[in-house]
């Protein structure tokens, strides 16, 4: 989500952006996510972090209750709440935010132009508002999941009961059903 949305802000605030990205940009910046991704999955696998069971015992997770017990179970919950929530939505709310300032600055621009112009702009608006609410799903789906998470990780022991914590989970385990949603849901005609 992190990179759309920083390619939604090249593309929007900054024009040439567009004109040079080619095929192995996209290429390198899959590798990027995929190699990112890859290193956090697999610290608990060498050492830095640890996987356990869910409270309530349906599937894995990170071991949030490992911060308790050592300064390793606390450097890695708190490195990867910096760089897998908090720097990935930091980047994700700016992008937004910046593209928003720029459509508006240059709506009244735009008037003033041709159908196909006017037509263009309003698909690249269509696309940041899909992109947009797929982000705003992300961010709704695992913000409690990362609380409830920090609160295990960081809080008395059993803090948060299963009961509670267990609709946090579901939440952002739905997360991949909601892009085909807003997809069928925003129009893109």
């Amino acid at each position: 989500m992190t990179v759309v949305s920083l390619d939604r802000y090249f593309k929007i605030c900054h024009l040439r952006y567009g004109t040079w990205l080619k095929r192995q940009h996209v290429f390198l910046c899959l590798v990027f996510v995929w190699v990112y991704a890859a290193f956090w999955a697999t610290m608990p696998l060498i050492g830095w972090g640890n996987y356990a069971p869910e409270p309530f015992g349906t599937s894995c997770t990170l071991d949030w209750w490992l911060a308790q017990a050592s300064v390793s179970g606390q450097s890695f919950v708190m490195s990867i709440l910096f760089f897998c929530l908090i720097l990935p939505t930091g980047i994700i709310v700016f992008s937004y935010v910046m593209i928003i300032f720029k459509v508006k600055a240059s709506a009244k621009e735009i008037s003033h132009f041709d159908a196909r112009i006017r037509n263009s702009h309003t698909l690249e608006i269509k696309l940041t508002k899909v992109a947009m609410l797929i982000c705003a799903g992300f961010l709704i789906a695992w913000i409690p999941y990362a609380v409830v998470s920090v609160v295990s990780a960081f809080g008395e022991p059993d803090s948060v009961p299963i009961p509670v914590s267990v609709i946090p989970t579901l939440l952002a385990k739905s997360s991949a059903m909601y892009n085909p949603i807003i997809y069928q849901v925003v129009d893109m005609r």
